[in-house]
């Protein structure tokens, strides 16, 4: 079964079931993608847009169009020549309504005795099962008693057998004799005794590393695999797993050795996914930097660090501000799971303390021990540095840390990675804000730009180790839209315009937190005067997100108050919107250049791509659920029928023809000619423009891309650059021919992007 040759994520949900897809199989096809990639499919939450809070392991989710509809999907995909690929979930399982959840609703009402106690990574050591839903102001008089069940609101909680109410007595009376024990919200935090999905109570920790509970919770998945033939799969959040090695292998066991199989795996920069789990690759997070990096000017980095402490105050570097988020959340939202790491030692005196510095200091998401052995090498030497008076508790834990066979090397395993996560994504890359469009999954905003030598470099390594590795540019995950961070890698080129006019709006729209503030303007500027309740949608997540002036749990309004004036200030005060406009409009056409190159050279470099759904025309999504809205596919199909009917090159305007053809060409080819995407070979440009082109050969296949677009106008354009492609060669975008030695003027009179094949 061969690799597909191209994925198109689909957000399948309620008002896109998979009929819905089915219908655009045509589409897809016609477009070039060589497989469907679906998300989560299994039953989830009433009304769960995402589907990573599965409730059921057995059935196809009746909300998302069921069995029948999934068998339509895999007919229309087959009779259009089109792979299947679906994401899992293996990680969690939704527990925010318990009747909703047979298997945690069972574990409720029998506890420790319920057969599926083993499914769910609990601590029963410490009593019983605490769900953390009580408000502040919470009067036992809530609490109900309905039939067999404990009702708090529109809540319902099982009673276990022989503990109903006896006469006399309250519902509070009976709950105290339940297996669970409803508490305040906010011990959560703390207390809590079943491992979450980060700080997620709603979603509580599967134990997949029982060969039971992986038989159970994948045996629809097993029938995806041996009576329908899917393509692959993409496995949500491996770091959360106790054993994720052990669970990759019995995947491949399921799969078998030829079906794709690719995992979320974030990597640090410098770090490579473990060789030995028997995986294609990653979802493209890595990839994502890569491309996003070479068209950023890497020679303004001083001047956007010079800007932004000024603007900002914030003296700190990313390196302190990864910390800073790392320890907030080990001490807060997390703290509960640093809790259960101390419990494990009960004889290490300040074992809480060592084990935060521990996590704090960790320099990847994890390790897989022995794998990895030298982060945790790192950590304890770096713990031991930063606090000298932990040095005893420290040297006690660090052998256990080092066993695999070690309970606590194991959880502490776990644990790094969610402090990671919801530290440094969710936390740092919203306070560092000295260069937005760096602040992605998988991101680095330390490192400003990507040089193309070193661009070149970490793809030859990509071709020799992981050419089967999927390559994003957008994900349901990302920050900010691909077109996004294009036109923020505009702002590179412009440092001093751009330090003029985010000056100039901070002091119209005054925030006192300034540097959410300047994460605000530039995301503006990013995305332009989109629908005013998007923008306003956004900064509420953000700024919460942030944890600085406001937050989750307690809001603090007067601070949001003034970032919502500041959003309506740019829709409604001419001193803010006319001159935010008119930069808009000047960096959008340099804006449309970098999107092209970003995409072609996604599109095209080792690895399979992956088209986020709708970002084949020009896009402005941010954050989800800003990133999950419906899509135009009509109007993409429309389109595409037109583009396929012209003989003339894509306008480069805001149709987003330029971009729909240059993603249906590559995909297109990389379909039909496999043999064009062999090897990758760097291709350098000579003449005064030479940097500016960003160029490859895949064996066959040849990608051209503009870089830095307004440098390269100020030096007068190409002038006599030229660029070696070879033999006779054919552009899929323009239909011009070339051969030889060939002035870049000419590989690019069209549009700032060519796809050449031999």
């Amino acid at each position: 079964m061969p690799v597909p040759s191209s994925t198109y994520r689909l957000q399948i949900r309620e008002s896109f079931q998979l009929d819905k897809a089915a219908e655009l199989c045509g589409y897809l096809r016609a477009l070039g993608a060589g497989a469907v990639y679906c998300s989560p499919l299994l039953t989830s939450a009433t009304g769960s847009d995402h589907g990573y809070d599965v409730v059921r392991f057995d059935e196809i989710d009746p909300a998302r169009g069921g069995r029948e509809q999934w068998e339509r999907l895999l007919g229309a995909a087959a009779d259009h020549g089109l792979g299947v690929v679906v994401d899992i979930v293996p990680n969690h399982a939704g527990v925010a309504d318990a009747a909703e959840n047979p298997a945690w609703w069972d574990v409720l009402k029998h506890g420790q005795g319920s057969r599926y106690a083993a499914w769910f990574d609990i601590d029963w050591s410490r009593g019983r099962l605490l769900l953390p839903v009580l408000g502040d102001a919470f009067d036992p008089s809530e609490l109900k008693v309905d039939g067999e069940e404990l009702a708090y609101y529109e809540r319902r909680f099982p009673i276990a057998p022989g503990t109903g109410p006896q006469p006399g007595e309250s519902a509070a009376d009976v709950h105290d004799r339940q297996h669970y024990q409803l508490v305040n919200f906010r011990r959560a935090d703390t207390e809590q005794n079943y491992r979450r999905f980060f700080a997620v109570v709603t979603l509580a920790g599967l134990r997949v590393e029982d060969e039971d509970v992986f038989d159970a919770t994948h045996g629809e998945i097993r029938r995806w695999v041996e009576r329908d033939g899917i393509d692959g799969l993409r496995v949500d959040h491996p770091d959360g797993l106790v054993d994720p090695q052990g669970y990759m292998t019995r995947l491949r066991d399921l799969l078998g050795p030829e079906r794709w199989l690719v995992i979320e795996k974030i990597l640090e920069p410098g770090e490579v996914q473990p060789p030995d789990w028997p995986v294609d690759g990653t979802t493209g997070y890595d990839a994502m930097a890569e491309v996003g990096g070479v068209f950023v000017d890497h020679s303004a980095e001083e001047a956007f660090t010079e800007t932004y402490r000024e603007l900002t105050g914030d003296r700190a570097d990313f390196a302190a501000h990864v910390e800073r988020g790392k320890r907030d959340v080990a001490t807060t939202i997390l703290r509960a799971e640093i809790n259960r790491l101390a419990l494990l030692a009960p004889g290490v005196d300040r074992a809480d303390e060592a084990l935060t510095e521990l996590v704090v200091a960790f320099p990847v998401y994890r390790s897989y021990l022995p794998t990895g052995g030298p982060y945790l090498a790192e950590a304890i030497e770096q713990a031991g540095r930063a606090r000298p008076d932990l040095a005893d508790a420290i040297a006690a834990v660090a052998a256990r840390l080092a066993d695999p066979a070690d309970e606590l090397c194991r959880r502490f395993q776990q644990v790094t990675g969610a402090v990671m996560a919801k530290g440094v994504e969710d936390t740092a890359y919203y306070r560092y804000t000295r260069f937005v469009a760096a602040n992605e999954v998988g991101g680095d905003p330390g490192r400003f730009g990507l040089d193309v030598p070193v661009f070149h470099a970490a793809e030859q390594s990509r071709q020799q180790t992981l050419p089967r590795s999927m390559t994003a540019l957008s994900t349901h995950d990302t920050k900010r839209g691909e077109d996004v961070r294009a036109r923020l890698a505009v702002l590179s080129e412009l440092p001093g315009e751009w330090r003029a006019l985010a000056g100039q709006l901070m002091a119209a729209a005054p925030i006192a937190d300034r540097p959410f503030a300047y994460l605000l303007w530039q995301t503006v500027v990013g995305a332009g005067l989109i629908e005013r309740q998007r923008m306003h949608a956004y900064a509420e997540k953000a700024m919460r997100e942030a944890n600085t002036s406001t937050h989750w749990v307690d809001p603090v309004e007067t601070f949001e108050a003034t970032v919502h004036a500041a959003i309506d200030a740019v829709y409604d005060d001419p001193a803010v919107r006319e001159p935010l406009e008119a930069f808009v409009h000047r960096i959008t056409p340099y804006g449309r250049t970098v999107a092209l190159g970003q995409k072609l050279v996604q599109l095209t470099m080792p690895g399979i791509p992956d088209v986020y759904q709708g970002t084949e025309l020009y896009e402005d999504s941010l954050v989800d659920p800003d990133n999950r809205r419906p899509v135009d596919f009509a109007l993409r199909q429309r389109l595409l029928e037109q583009l396929d009917a012209r003989d003339e090159p894509p306008p480069l305007d805001d149709s987003g023809l330029a971009k729909l053809a240059l993603t249906s060409a590559a995909l297109r080819l990389r379909r039909d000619r496999p043999d064009a995407f062999v090897g990758y070979r760097p291709l350098v440009a000579t003449g005064p423009s030479a940097e500016h082109a960003l160029a490859f050969d895949r064996g066959q296949a040849v990608t051209v891309a503009t870089r830095l677009p307004i440098s390269l106008e100020r030096r007068g354009g190409w002038q006599d650059t030229v660029l070696d492609v070879g033999g006779a060669v054919t552009d899929l975008l323009s239909g011009r021919r070339h051969v030889g030695v060939v002035p870049v003027a000419d590989l690019l009179a069209d549009l700032p992007v060519a796809l050449l094949v031999r």
